[in-house]
């Protein structure tokens, strides 16, 4: 629950707080440091409290304020003020790269997420996001202060800031980053516009870390803000990464795109305005708007190719149909079809098949008369948005702390539950490599024989089918048939497949089947079980040693071993069952006299 109380003068009293952080002093006469130390203190507590208590009011929070009041009328603003004018305070003296005072830092992260629509507590948060890793503000003083929700995001957004760059690290970080999502979504939306801010002022950063910091973004926080569907904070992301990591191609693309946007629109104008007329005389009630892509998404879908650039070359149509009705959305489609010939192959129905971060749209591309081809995307208002936000969406409509928290447990989120269940099964750089497949923008889309969807990457095999439905199903796998016929184990399945898995036998796991698996869960399946084998020949080939050492003495290792010695002896030695036990003997880590002479001790 959020708070919104005058604190007392606790801070100091308390004892939770750390040491505020010393400046530079002035000269002072002999023996009065002590006093001016003790005095400077005391005013700086004292100003603490003002902050806290909601007696200093800022009038840099005013716009950040306007735009929260814009999406939630009736939204707390003084508790914004308050975490605003505490942050501004636990940060004076900070200053950014930039110069800029480092308020500026947390406020623009704020600003970003109630462009967003977030809630009160996520821009309390976004407030207060780096005042426990950077003043002497604790977490417990936070929460006492802000409540349990404000705290819980402050603090994981701390612990994945502590996580560090570089790729031994990487994979930890991801970690931490699914762990984070699956707890409170915001604490993600937090660090996503936190890194989206430090983008925005990242020339002030030398060379090397402009590079360090852009690449950890692209590989990383963009596949999980696609993943989230937050399309609107991506995008930035995308061409942020590419005007440091690719700093030529683009200027080259930014000169292309200018050159393009100040060619004649006519034609294109009078396509929309044509597309109006048409779908008014089959009245379905719509806007027709052009989206300029972005300037990585220019660069890409031309392969770096940017001759001959013009308006269309770098728009889409967008229809947005008002009535939350998808019905309308295909009548628009047919609509589009009679007026110019589509291209088959580049249609795809993401209403009747979602993607995996809930977008739903028709996507198709069509020929003009005149030869130009440029895409068209239809979707209701509801969907535009959620295009636009991804689950964003559905956090800021919640009503509760808990329904805020619930939505990453929605059912269509598939892939956020299969990472929760592998993720603490694999090693970093395991997660690492599996996540970069599996977050991926290339992936298609397959079914079980009951007509379920399974999402997949592009390349994938029907090993992997079967270790994303079911980690069992993939340890028993004997076969596969694909659309009705019996394929290999490394045959690539295509969008669409219909995949039937067979099994049966106990032969399990193949070394060589992780030459070609492409996702994380089927490797770090084949990788358990493989492990579970070889332990399991490890404990058989260590029991035959007691049993044959025992026998050499006339004793049955089964008579020990249901008499209970043998389970009791084990577990003394520190061993949770006979298997680990025998494991140990196997790769002698266990003695095997000195454990003779325990299973034949006197009882």
């Amino acid at each position: 629950m959020l708070r919104n109380r005058t604190p007392t003068s606790r801070y100091r009293a308390s004892g939770r707080l750390r040491a505020r952080p010393r400046g530079r002093r002035c000269m002072a006469k002999p023996g009065s440091a002590d006093r001016a130390d003790g005095a400077a203190d005391r005013m700086w507590w004292r100003a603490l409290n003002d902050a806290s208590a909601g007696r200093v009011v800022l009038p840099e929070v005013e716009p950040l304020v306007r735009e929260h009041l814009r999406w939630h009328p009736h939204a707390d603003a003084a508790l914004l003020r308050r975490a605003h004018a505490v942050a501004h305070h636990l940060h004076d003296g900070q200053l950014r790269k930039s110069g800029e005072p480092y308020i500026t830092h947390p406020r623009a992260v704020a600003t970003i997420l109630a462009e967003l629509g977030m809630d009160t507590a996520t821009l309390v948060a976004a407030l207060l996001h780096d005042t426990v890793e950077d003043t002497p503000f604790t977490i417990g003083q936070l929460r006492a202060d802000f409540g349990d929700e404000v705290a819980v995001m402050v603090d994981g957004v701390t612990k994945l800031d502590r996580s560090m760059y570089g790729e031994a690290a990487a994979g930890e970080t991801f970690r931490k980053m699914v762990l984070a999502a699956a707890a409170d979504l915001r604490v993600l939306l937090i660090k996503l516009a936190d890194r989206v801010h430090n983008l925005r002022t990242l020339r002030f950063q030398p060379p090397h870390k402009q590079r360090k910091i852009a690449q950890g973004t692209r590989d990383l926080l963009i596949p999980f803000a696609e993943r989230l569907g937050v399309y609107h904070l991506k995008r930035e992301l995308d061409d942020l990464c590419f005007e440091f990591l690719e700093p030529e191609a683009y200027r080259a693309t930014v000169a292309a795109r200018d050159t393009a946007r100040a060619q004649d629109r006519s034609e294109l104008d009078g396509v929309v305005e044509h597309l109006r007329a048409v779908l008014a005389e089959f009245r379905v009630k719509a806007d027709v708007l052009v989206k300029e892509r972005h300037l990585h998404s220019i660069h890409s879908s031309r392969g770096g190719d940017l001759a001959n650039l013009d308006p269309f070359a770098i728009s889409r149509i967008s229809v947005v149909v008002k009535r939350d009705d998808y019905r309308d959305c295909y009548i628009a489609l047919g609509a589009i079809h009679g007026l110019w010939r589509p291209l088959p192959a580049r249609f795809k129905d993401f209403i009747a098949v979602p993607k995996y971060n809930l977008y739903r749209a028709l996507h198709t591309v069509v020929v003009h008369s005149s030869g130009r081809v440029f895409d068209v995307l239809v979707r209701t208002a509801a969907e535009y948005r959620v295009s636009e936000f991804g689950l964003i969406a559905y956090v800021a409509d919640a009503t509760s702390a808990d329904g805020r928290r619930a939505v990453t447990h929605r059912p269509d989120l598939e892939w956020l539950r299969r990472l929760l269940a592998w993720q603490g099964q694999a090693d970093a750089q395991d997660l690492l490599a599996g996540v970069r497949t599996d977050l991926g923008p290339d992936s298609m889309v397959t079914f079980t024989r009951e007509g379920d969807l399974v999402t997949l990457p592009k390349g994938a095999t029907p090993l992997d089918f079967a270790y994303t439905v079911a980690p069992e199903l993939g340890d028993g796998y004997m076969g596969a048939l694909v659309d009705g016929r019996l394929v290999s184990v490394s045959t690539p399945l295509r969008d669409g497949s219909k995949v039937e898995i067979l099994t049966g036998g106990d032969s399990g796991p193949s070394e060589s089947w992780l030459t070609f698996v492409k996702t994380g869960q089927a490797r770090v399946g084949i990788t358990r079980r493989l492990a579970r084998r070889r332990l399991e020949e490890t404990a058989a080939h260590g029991r035959t040693r007691v049993a044959a050492e025992l026998l050499d003495r006339g004793i049955d290792l089964i008579e020990v071993e249901s008499s209970g010695v043998a389970t009791a002896v084990a577990r003394r030695l520190g061993y949770p069952d006979l298997d680990a036990l025998y494991a140990a003997v196997g790769t002698e880590n266990v003695d095997l006299g000195d454990l003779v002479t325990a299973l034949l001790a006197p009882r």
